[in-house]
């Protein structure tokens, strides 16, 4: 059962569960995820309190080693009692800063981000926050990274590529949510008809929005099981989505795999159609997030709190089909996605023209769903190293768990009356090819094209 689905909907199996929240098989397994998440609470205010002590490292690694490390940590809970402290951030205290700028791409991927500024779910939470209309993905990273931004609407693969160092400095930073899942489209030009057959894409010119994307990502599995080598026999080059329809009308690409609307519209304008929706190669995949630095996190829990929590209010709201149309018509202006409201109605309903003159009846093509499943994280970097983008080994889940916060994630949706999943890794399945996120590099050595 997804996140938001309805309870009372017979169609629908909720999970039994032997505890007094009803996530734990019994109490025993109650108490002790609760004991992780203070745990985690309890690191986060230590860590704040020991930089504000300690402003630079070396001093305060001198400190450490001379006095010890619980000589340390009783002297410091002698003057602040850091039970108090997590206590308050548990319980969500004073908002270290209210007035915030966070970044977006037009895309219909960032709708909760987006409208959650119009539609009032960031003032909810006593923020102002000025949602950014950004060029690219590239200039979304280095706002962020020089703190231009506060958070940022991003990829979900970049937060892991940034954490890594994968085409930059390794810089640690966390992915709190989700923001959509599906909504993507390979679309082709309409010149290309009657080459329906990926096979007769041999040297086609295909664009993805960014190198660490899930477009990225999917598409080449996509051509990989249709047996075309995605380095060898296509090329792929990452391009801004607002600037994919012109280039497609230029004739520079024969398509691509891209966020919506830029699908819809490329149909819109007659000059493209949407071959496949994404979620007919993975049915549930993430796209989007909602991201931000470690350092945003532990320094102003309380700022960042505020703001997951009317993301994810934002997002429950995105989830309920009766709202889609509401929310096409207060994203779709000049300062948002800058398209006619028809098409990004078209996108968030499911009821689109597919460009060969058919109707289609798919509310499944975009949903959204917040919660950071780790093993979503695992998959992607399998691919980043089936792909040569990153090497050696990889400690995948720790990894995974450091980058996508599940257990904040599960906190405040709890706090918000929803019901997150008990576990945060699950198995799932790519075009009919079974994912164990146990087994990742058995998962990379299957595949016969690969870099790695």
């Amino acid at each position: 059962m997804a996140t938001f689905d309805d309870p009372f909907d017979p169609a629908h199996r909720l999970a039994r569960a032997g505890c007094s929240c009803g996530r734990h098989a019994s109490e025993s397994e109650h108490a002790s995820a609760i004991e992780g998440e203070q745990a985690r609470l309890g690191r986060v205010v230590e860590g704040a309190v020991v930089r504000a002590l300690f402003p630079h490292d070396a001093t305060r690694r001198a400190f450490l080693r001379a006095v010890g490390g619980s000589t340390a940590m009783a002297a410091i809970a002698a003057a602040l009692p850091l039970g108090f402290a997590t206590e308050a951030l548990a319980e969500g205290g004073p908002l270290e800063k209210k007035d915030l700028k966070v970044g977006f791409i037009p895309i219909t991927c960032a709708t909760p981000i987006i409208m959650a500024q119009p539609m009032g779910f960031y003032a909810k939470h006593g923020l102002n926050v000025d949602v950014v209309r950004t060029a690219g993905w590239a200039v979304i990273r280095d706002k962020t990274l020089n703190k231009e931004y506060d958070a940022a609407h991003m990829l979900s693969p970049m937060p892991i590529a940034i954490s890594l160092g994968a085409g930059s400095n390794p810089i640690p930073y966390t992915m709190p949510a989700v923001e959509n899942i599906n909504g993507q489209a390979i679309t082709l030009s309409v010149k290309h008809k009657d080459k329906r057959d990926p096979k007769q894409w041999k040297g086609f010119k295909f664009a993805v929005p960014f190198d660490y994307s899930m477009h990225n990502y999917l598409l080449r599995y996509f051509l990989a099981e249709h047996g075309l080598d995605p380095d060898t026999d296509v090329q792929i080059r990452a391009v801004p989505p607002p600037e994919m329809v012109a280039n497609l009308r230029a004739d520079n690409l024969d398509g691509f795999l891209a966020p919506d609307p830029v699908n819809q519209r490329a149909v819109y304008d007659g000059v493209g159609f949407i071959h496949t929706l994404s979620r007919s190669i993975w049915d549930g995949h993430p796209c989007c997030a909602f991201a931000a630095s470690r350092e945003f996190v532990t320094t102003m829990p309380n700022t960042y709190g505020a703001l997951l929590k009317a993301i994810i209010d934002a997002t429950a709201y995105a989830s309920r089909p009766d709202n889609r149309k509401g929310i096409a018509e207060a994203i779709a202006g000049q300062n948002y996605l800058n398209q006619p409201v028809t098409v990004v109605e078209q996108v968030l309903t499911g009821t689109f023209a597919d460009g060969l003159g058919n109707v289609v009846r798919q509310p499944n093509r975009i949903d959204f769903d917040p919660f950071p499943w780790h093993s979503f994280a695992v998959w992607i970097m399998t691919q980043m190293k089936r792909w040569g983008q990153v090497k050696g080994d990889l400690d995948y889940r720790k990894v995974a768990e450091e980058v996508f916060l599940a257990t904040d994630a599960a906190r405040l949706m709890r706090e918000n009356g929803l019901t997150p999943p008990a576990e945060t890794y699950k198995g799932f399945s790519v075009m009919g090819k079974p994912f164990d996120p146990a087994r990742p590099e058995e998962y990379i050595a299957s595949f016969p094209i690969r870099r790695a």
